[in-house]
């Protein structure tokens, strides 16, 4: 059974949409970055903690006849940051939050940064994918009505490259997938992983 570790509406339709069957299952933990952290380590970190708190709460909650289906569980956790100049930029706090990291986006590349993490009665594994993502430049009216457009507030890095912001990024390099929310090929690659060879 693969649980989801994650309320992101963007993952659920990812996984959908590459035909897997899932629950969704959020996990609770602090999100804050610690003094220091690499952006690659935060990410991968914050993934390995969703899945491995979701597992472990499936597994307390299990009832006996259940515990037999414990050793299919697999639980997906992930998180994604936008790195630019080695400043993590994740969701904007609010609108004037928004409209400052897309100043800092305009006319540049950025890294796009996705920890996966699958945490099994086996153990967790877990990695990171990047993607560069080239943003071109933003007027100060083009940025005011894209953050009032509502997109960017739930967006790491104040953006959607499936939205709306798609017309200001002339081209990529890496997983487009990674950058909407789960790097879809890393994941199934994981997933064929687990299973008996």
């Amino acid at each position: 059974m693969l649980v989801l570790a994650s309320q992101s509406p963007r993952r659920r339709e990812l996984l959908t949409q590459a035909g897997y069957t899932f629950e969704v299952r959020p996990a609770h933990i602090d999100e804050d970055p610690r003094a220091g952290e690499d952006p690659i380590d935060y990410v991968v970190r914050l993934a390995r903690e969703k899945a491995e708190a979701v597992f472990q709460e499936l597994s307390a909650g299990a009832m006996e006849q259940v515990k037999e289906t414990l050793s299919s569980l697999v639980v997906l956790g992930a998180d994604t940051t936008v790195v630019v100049d080695g400043a993590l930029l994740a969701k904007p706090a609010d609108a004037a939050d928004a409209a400052r990291m897309l100043r800092l986006l305009s006319g540049r590349t950025h890294q796009v940064i996705t920890g996966v993490a699958l945490a099994t009665a086996e153990g967790t594994e877990a990695g990171a994918e990047v993607t560069a993502v080239s943003f071109l430049s933003l007027s100060d009216e083009e940025i005011e009505a894209y953050v009032a457009s509502g997109e960017p507030m739930d967006k790491a890095g104040a953006y959607a490259i499936q939205g709306r912001a798609a017309k200001w990024i002339p081209r990529i390099e890496g997983c487009y997938f990674n950058v909407v929310g789960l790097p879809l090929a890393r994941v199934d690659r994981m997933l064929a992983s687990l299973k008996p060879r």
